[in-house]
Protein backbone atom coordinates (compact mmCIF):
# COMPACT_ATOMS: atom_id res chain seq x y z
CA UNK A 1 0.00 0.00 0.00
CA UNK A 2 1.28 3.35 -0.96
CA UNK A 3 1.12 5.95 1.83
CA UNK A 4 1.55 9.70 0.70
CA UNK A 5 2.24 11.29 4.18
CA UNK A 6 2.43 15.36 3.98
CA UNK A 7 3.11 17.01 7.27
CA UNK A 8 0.10 18.51 7.66
CA UNK A 9 -1.21 14.73 8.27
CA UNK A 10 0.42 15.18 11.40
CA UNK A 11 -1.35 17.66 14.31
CA UNK A 12 1.33 17.41 16.98
CA UNK A 13 3.82 15.14 18.30
CA UNK A 14 4.34 13.93 22.38
CA UNK A 15 7.31 12.83 23.20
CA UNK A 16 7.44 10.96 26.59
CA UNK A 17 11.02 11.70 28.76
CA UNK A 18 12.40 14.79 28.49
CA UNK A 19 16.48 13.62 29.08
CA UNK A 20 19.11 13.83 26.66
CA UNK A 21 17.37 11.57 23.39
CA UNK A 22 14.04 13.20 24.26
CA UNK A 23 14.98 17.07 24.59
CA UNK A 24 16.92 16.19 21.40
CA UNK A 25 13.85 14.34 19.57
CA UNK A 26 11.88 17.23 20.76
CA UNK A 27 14.02 19.68 19.30
CA UNK A 28 14.27 17.99 16.08
CA UNK A 29 10.66 17.76 15.36
CA UNK A 30 9.57 21.96 15.99
CA UNK A 31 12.85 22.90 14.44
CA UNK A 32 11.05 20.53 10.98
CA UNK A 33 7.74 22.35 11.96
CA UNK A 34 5.76 20.40 13.86
CA UNK A 35 4.27 21.07 17.04
CA UNK A 36 5.49 19.28 19.96
CA UNK A 37 4.90 18.23 23.61
CA UNK A 38 7.62 17.22 25.59
CA UNK A 39 6.44 15.41 28.78
CA UNK A 40 8.26 14.73 31.95
CA UNK A 41 6.94 14.14 35.10
CA UNK A 42 10.27 15.29 36.56
CA UNK A 43 10.08 19.34 36.46
CA UNK A 44 14.17 19.22 37.06
CA UNK A 45 14.54 16.98 34.05
CA UNK A 46 12.07 19.30 31.86
CA UNK A 47 13.86 22.85 33.15
CA UNK A 48 17.08 21.37 31.87
CA UNK A 49 15.66 20.60 28.78
CA UNK A 50 14.00 23.65 27.65
CA UNK A 51 17.61 25.59 28.80
CA UNK A 52 19.28 23.44 25.92
CA UNK A 53 16.38 24.12 23.89
CA UNK A 54 17.28 27.59 24.49
CA UNK A 55 20.74 27.66 24.40
CA UNK A 56 21.36 24.97 21.27
CA UNK A 57 18.54 27.39 19.40
CA UNK A 58 20.68 30.56 20.13
CA UNK A 59 23.87 28.61 18.93
CA UNK A 60 22.47 28.12 15.78
CA UNK A 61 21.18 31.56 15.27
CA UNK A 62 24.70 33.04 16.14
CA UNK A 63 26.38 30.87 13.57
CA UNK A 64 23.86 31.89 10.81
CA UNK A 65 22.34 28.41 10.99
CA UNK A 66 18.68 29.91 10.85
CA UNK A 67 17.22 33.10 11.80
CA UNK A 68 16.38 34.52 14.83
CA UNK A 69 12.81 34.72 13.56
CA UNK A 70 13.34 30.56 12.85
CA UNK A 71 14.75 30.22 16.28
CA UNK A 72 11.74 32.24 17.83
CA UNK A 73 9.22 30.06 15.80
CA UNK A 74 10.73 27.00 16.64
CA UNK A 75 10.59 27.49 20.30
CA UNK A 76 7.20 28.16 20.37
CA UNK A 77 6.08 24.89 18.64
CA UNK A 78 6.78 23.17 22.00
CA UNK A 79 4.94 22.63 25.10
CA UNK A 80 6.43 21.63 28.33
CA UNK A 81 3.83 19.35 30.49
CA UNK A 82 4.67 16.37 33.47
CA UNK A 83 1.65 14.44 32.58
CA UNK A 84 0.59 12.08 29.65
CA UNK A 85 -2.77 13.19 30.09
CA UNK A 86 -1.33 16.21 28.03
CA UNK A 87 -1.25 14.60 25.62
CA UNK A 88 -4.32 14.16 24.51
CA UNK A 89 -5.11 15.38 21.24
CA UNK A 90 -1.56 14.74 19.48
CA UNK A 91 -1.45 11.83 16.63
CA UNK A 92 2.34 11.11 16.99
CA UNK A 93 4.10 9.86 20.04
CA UNK A 94 7.78 9.14 20.53
CA UNK A 95 8.63 7.22 23.84
CA UNK A 96 12.51 8.56 25.13
CA UNK A 97 12.37 6.64 28.61
CA UNK A 98 14.65 5.04 30.29
CA UNK A 99 16.25 1.07 28.75
CA UNK A 100 13.73 -0.77 31.34
CA UNK A 101 10.97 -2.78 30.00
CA UNK A 102 8.53 -2.69 32.60
CA UNK A 103 8.72 1.19 32.99
CA UNK A 104 7.98 1.13 28.92
CA UNK A 105 5.29 -1.23 29.07
CA UNK A 106 3.28 1.06 31.62
CA UNK A 107 3.97 4.18 29.23
CA UNK A 108 2.59 2.50 26.35
CA UNK A 109 -0.63 1.59 27.69
CA UNK A 110 -0.71 5.60 29.43
CA UNK A 111 -0.10 6.85 25.71
CA UNK A 112 -2.38 4.42 23.75
CA UNK A 113 -5.05 6.20 26.47
CA UNK A 114 -3.92 9.73 26.00
CA UNK A 115 -3.08 10.03 22.16
CA UNK A 116 -5.62 10.04 19.70
CA UNK A 117 -6.93 6.61 18.06
CA UNK A 118 -4.81 5.70 15.37
CA UNK A 119 -1.97 7.68 16.52
CA UNK A 120 1.60 5.76 15.98
CA UNK A 121 3.31 4.87 19.43
CA UNK A 122 6.88 4.85 18.44
CA UNK A 123 9.88 4.01 21.38
CA UNK A 124 13.18 5.33 21.20
CA UNK A 125 14.34 2.37 22.57
CA UNK A 126 17.92 1.26 21.70
CA UNK A 127 17.54 -2.45 22.45
CA UNK A 128 14.29 -3.68 24.00
CA UNK A 129 11.96 -5.77 21.83
CA UNK A 130 9.30 -4.01 20.09
CA UNK A 131 6.99 -6.98 20.12
CA UNK A 132 7.38 -7.38 24.09
CA UNK A 133 6.40 -3.52 24.18
CA UNK A 134 3.82 -3.84 21.91
CA UNK A 135 2.15 -6.97 23.98
CA UNK A 136 1.24 -4.02 26.06
CA UNK A 137 -0.98 -2.57 24.10
CA UNK A 138 -3.08 -5.41 22.20
CA UNK A 139 -5.60 -3.39 20.75
CA UNK A 140 -2.97 -0.82 19.42
CA UNK A 141 -0.23 -3.53 18.23
CA UNK A 142 -0.15 -2.77 14.76
CA UNK A 143 0.63 0.79 15.40
CA UNK A 144 3.49 -0.24 17.61
CA UNK A 145 7.14 0.38 15.51
CA UNK A 146 10.52 1.22 16.96
CA UNK A 147 12.18 4.53 16.24
CA UNK A 148 15.75 4.41 17.20
CA UNK A 149 17.47 8.29 16.97
CA UNK A 150 21.18 9.04 17.62
CA UNK A 151 22.87 10.91 20.22
CA UNK A 152 23.20 14.17 19.47
CA UNK A 153 19.37 13.50 17.96
CA UNK A 154 19.52 17.21 15.53
CA UNK A 155 22.97 16.25 14.53
CA UNK A 156 22.92 12.80 13.43
CA UNK A 157 21.19 11.71 10.52
CA UNK A 158 20.13 7.82 11.34
CA UNK A 159 17.02 6.78 12.85
CA UNK A 160 16.71 3.11 12.65
CA UNK A 161 13.29 1.74 12.23
CA UNK A 162 12.23 -1.60 13.57
CA UNK A 163 8.53 -3.65 12.97
CA UNK A 164 7.01 -5.39 15.71
CA UNK A 165 6.08 -8.83 15.00
CA UNK A 166 2.38 -6.98 14.16
CA UNK A 167 3.46 -3.67 12.98
CA UNK A 168 1.28 -2.66 9.97
CA UNK A 169 3.28 -1.80 6.64
CA UNK A 170 1.31 1.97 7.00
CA UNK A 171 3.30 2.10 10.14
CA UNK A 172 5.94 1.37 8.45
CA UNK A 173 5.74 3.91 5.95
CA UNK A 174 4.19 6.42 7.65
CA UNK A 175 7.16 6.15 10.11
CA UNK A 176 9.92 6.14 7.28
CA UNK A 177 7.99 9.54 5.98
CA UNK A 178 8.21 11.30 9.77
CA UNK A 179 11.84 10.63 10.03
CA UNK A 180 12.60 11.61 6.29
CA UNK A 181 10.57 14.74 6.87
CA UNK A 182 12.52 15.46 9.52
CA UNK A 183 15.46 15.75 7.92
CA UNK A 184 16.73 11.90 9.11
CA UNK A 185 18.34 8.87 6.69
CA UNK A 186 15.59 5.96 8.27
CA UNK A 187 16.94 2.81 8.23
CA UNK A 188 15.19 -1.04 9.08
CA UNK A 189 16.34 -3.20 11.09
CA UNK A 190 14.78 -6.67 12.52
CA UNK A 191 13.10 -6.89 16.23
CA UNK A 192 16.18 -8.54 17.41
CA UNK A 193 17.96 -7.71 20.86
CA UNK A 194 19.64 -4.15 19.76
CA UNK A 195 19.20 -4.39 16.18
CA UNK A 196 22.17 -3.60 14.21
CA UNK A 197 23.78 -0.77 15.89
CA UNK A 198 24.04 -1.80 19.74
CA UNK A 199 24.18 -5.51 18.47
CA UNK A 200 27.65 -4.02 16.83
CA UNK A 201 28.56 -1.16 18.93
CA UNK A 202 27.93 -2.11 22.65
CA UNK A 203 30.08 -5.43 22.55
CA UNK A 204 33.10 -3.15 21.34
CA UNK A 205 32.56 -0.70 24.19
CA UNK A 206 32.58 -4.00 26.58
CA UNK A 207 35.55 -5.23 24.92
CA UNK A 208 37.02 -1.28 25.92
CA UNK A 209 36.31 -1.95 29.21
CA UNK A 210 38.22 -5.26 29.29
CA UNK A 211 41.79 -3.89 27.80
CA UNK A 212 41.41 -1.34 30.13
CA UNK A 213 40.49 -3.73 33.41
CA UNK A 214 43.62 -6.04 32.03
CA UNK A 215 45.57 -3.78 31.98
CA UNK A 216 46.26 -3.74 28.20
CA UNK A 217 46.72 -0.04 27.92
CA UNK A 218 45.05 2.70 29.50
CA UNK A 219 41.71 4.67 28.43
CA UNK A 220 43.42 7.98 26.85
CA UNK A 221 45.77 5.27 24.69
CA UNK A 222 42.71 3.17 23.92
CA UNK A 223 40.53 5.53 22.50
CA UNK A 224 43.68 7.20 20.89
CA UNK A 225 44.37 4.14 18.99
CA UNK A 226 40.95 3.48 18.21
CA UNK A 227 40.19 6.96 16.26
CA UNK A 228 43.92 6.89 14.69
CA UNK A 229 43.71 3.49 14.08
CA UNK A 230 40.28 3.23 12.63
CA UNK A 231 39.10 6.04 11.90
CA UNK A 232 36.41 6.79 14.69
CA UNK A 233 35.60 10.02 15.62
CA UNK A 234 35.37 9.35 19.55
CA UNK A 235 37.36 6.67 21.14
CA UNK A 236 34.98 3.71 22.47
CA UNK A 237 35.50 4.70 26.18
CA UNK A 238 35.18 8.59 25.60
CA UNK A 239 31.44 7.52 23.51
CA UNK A 240 30.66 5.14 26.30
CA UNK A 241 31.02 8.32 28.87
CA UNK A 242 29.01 10.35 26.17
CA UNK A 243 26.21 7.92 25.73
CA UNK A 244 26.30 7.22 29.49
CA UNK A 245 27.71 4.32 31.55
CA UNK A 246 24.62 3.18 33.35
CA UNK A 247 23.03 2.80 29.50
CA UNK A 248 26.14 1.11 27.99
CA UNK A 249 25.44 -1.10 30.68
CA UNK A 250 21.46 -1.99 30.59
CA UNK A 251 22.11 -2.88 26.67
CA UNK A 252 24.78 -5.19 27.15
CA UNK A 253 22.26 -6.65 30.29
CA UNK A 254 19.09 -6.59 27.59
CA UNK A 255 21.95 -8.42 24.92
CA UNK A 256 22.74 -11.10 27.37
CA UNK A 257 19.23 -11.71 28.47
CA UNK A 258 17.90 -12.00 24.76
CA UNK A 259 21.26 -13.99 23.28
CA UNK A 260 22.23 -15.94 25.65
CA UNK A 261 26.10 -15.61 25.26
CA UNK A 262 28.46 -14.83 27.76
CA UNK A 263 30.20 -12.54 25.49
CA UNK A 264 27.38 -10.00 25.94
CA UNK A 265 27.61 -9.77 29.73
CA UNK A 266 28.71 -6.23 30.58
CA UNK A 267 32.75 -6.18 31.92
CA UNK A 268 33.04 -6.12 35.92
CA UNK A 269 34.81 -2.66 35.33
CA UNK A 270 31.82 -0.92 33.53
CA UNK A 271 29.68 -2.32 36.46
CA UNK A 272 32.03 -1.20 38.88
CA UNK A 273 31.87 2.32 37.83
CA UNK A 274 28.28 2.18 37.65
CA UNK A 275 28.03 1.00 41.07
CA UNK A 276 30.00 3.79 42.52
CA UNK A 277 27.46 6.52 40.11
CA UNK A 278 30.06 7.43 37.75
CA UNK A 279 27.55 7.42 34.59
CA UNK A 280 30.10 9.82 32.22
CA UNK A 281 28.96 13.36 30.89
CA UNK A 282 25.76 13.38 32.74
CA UNK A 283 27.25 13.31 36.64
CA UNK A 284 30.65 14.60 35.48
CA UNK A 285 32.42 11.97 35.81
CA UNK A 286 33.14 8.38 34.28
CA UNK A 287 35.54 6.59 32.33
CA UNK A 288 37.25 10.11 32.47
CA UNK A 289 36.85 13.38 34.95
CA UNK A 290 34.96 16.33 33.39
CA UNK A 291 35.14 18.73 36.13
CA UNK A 292 39.04 18.42 35.24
Amino acid sequence: MEVTFQMSDVKSIAVIGAGTMGSGIALTAASSGFNTRLIDINQEQVQRARGYHAKTLDRNVEKERMTREEADATLARIEYQDSIASASGSDWGIEAATENIEVKKQLFAAMADALDPGAVLATNTSSISITDIAASVPSASDRVIGMHFFNPVPVMKLVEVINGLQTSPETTERTIALAESMGKSPIPANDRAGFVSNRVLMPMINEAFYAWMEGVAEPEAIDGIMKLGCNFPMGPLRLADFIGLDVCYHIMMVLHGELGDQKYFPCPKLHQLVTAGRLGNKTGAGVYDYDK
